[in-house]
């Protein structure tokens, strides 16, 4: 046997290199527009995927049709450009027929939650393994600046030239709706916390939703600035942590607390109130969840960014493989030809 042979036979045999970002960087010239918080998102996830110590080949991304589906084309794994809206169904058949795959999603609040929100909600109560990112930058980017369904009230588009009359979609509150075991948020300017955000998504068995504020600097800049800008971030952000009280405010001086289900700002620099007084987050408790998740919208109370909800629960394809193998210790294996040639069959001349 050549010397070549027998050096690719061992380095196929060896165990695998520890992988940096770099290691998951493709030969592709990322084509985002300039500014763009997509750049954030990919080199968060680069940097996150080699502490997972999952084999390059093991790992796949899916996308739909949007600006954030060009993302498997600038990973060096696998990956599927889809069609539009049905990435999280195509996502949901390859973890089923390959459970030992990484499987993630890279979608946006058109992609996702429009065309593709009928998937999103039927993965979600499923509790399929795939770990699903959700790039929301309240606007349609790759068609030029439509609304999109999580676009507010009042907002002039392109095609709501008088001002959108919809009701936006709260991504987080949807997600919790539709039985999902694991919801969070983080911000495209916020790197530590996005990649702490995606290490739990993908520790997470089941599904994992990850909804991020992303700035297109194009056709929506700014749209989040308020929780993402050094100025105006600490007063208008609270980070959940499990475990936690929800404090926030440039001197750490102000508070969450439930009036009933209500929550409610307090002072704690005014003796009115102490930290004891305070929510403490809980990551396991659905119910609380929700109660943050509806923040969202309310102007008198900060943006909850973190996880809202991380629980378990039995896992479609796991359930699934349990079926096959007890029927197939019932019946047998079968045979696909017995099956096709069984009952009535017609013979074409």
């Amino acid at each position: 046997m050549s010397t070549l042979v027998n050096s690719v036979i061992s380095k196929a045999t060896e165990a695998p290199t520890k992988y940096t970002a770099k290691d998951f960087g493709s030969d592709q010239d990322v084509r985002w527009c300039p500014g763009c918080g997509d750049y954030s998102i990919l080199a968060q996830v680069q940097r996150v995927l080699p502490d997972l110590n999952i084999p390059k080949e093991k790992i796949v991304f899916i996308s739909g049709i949007g600006c954030s589906s060009r993302f498997p084309y600038y990973m060096s794994t696998y990956g599927f450009h889809s069609i539009h809206g049905r990435a999280t169904a195509i996502a949901s058949g390859l973890k089923i027929a390959r459970p030992d795959l990484s499987v993630w999603v890279a979608t946006g609040d058109g992609d996702g939650l429009s065309i593709g929100g009928n998937h999103m909600i039927h993965i979600l109560r499923r509790n399929v393994d795939v770990n699903i990112l959700m790039f929301n930058n309240q606007i349609y980017g790759l068609t030029k600046g439509q609304y999109s369904p999580t676009s507010e009230m009042g907002k002039i588009t392109k095609s709501t030239p008088f001002g959108s009359v919809d009701m936006p979609f709260n991504p987080a509150s949807l997600a919790l709706g539709s039985g999902g075991t694991f919801v969070a948020r983080s911000l495209d300017r916020d790197p530590k916390h996005m990649q702490s955000i995606i290490r739990r998504a993908a520790e997470h068995k089941g599904t994992s939703f990850v909804e991020i504020y992303q700035n297109c600097n194009v056709f929506n800049d700014g749209a989040f600035f308020e929780f993402t800008e050094k100025e105006s971030k600490p007063e208008s952000v609270v980070f959940l942590e499990h475990g936690k009280p929800l404090v926030f405010g440039k001197e750490n001086d102000k508070g969450i607390k439930l009036d009933g289900f209500s929550p409610v700002v307090v002072s704690l620099k005014d003796g009115s109130h102490s930290i004891d007084d305070l929510l403490v987050h809980n990551e396991k408790d659905s119910t609380l969840a929700f109660i943050l998740a509806n923040m969202t919208y309310n102007p008198d109370l900060p943006r909850p960014v973190g996880i809202f909800l991380a629980t378990d629960r039995p896992r479609y394809e796991v359930e699934m493989e349990k079926q096959i193998d007890s029927a197939i210790s019932k019946r047998g294996k079968g045979s696909l030809e017995k099956l096709l040639n069984s009952g009535d069959t017609w013979v074409i001349q």
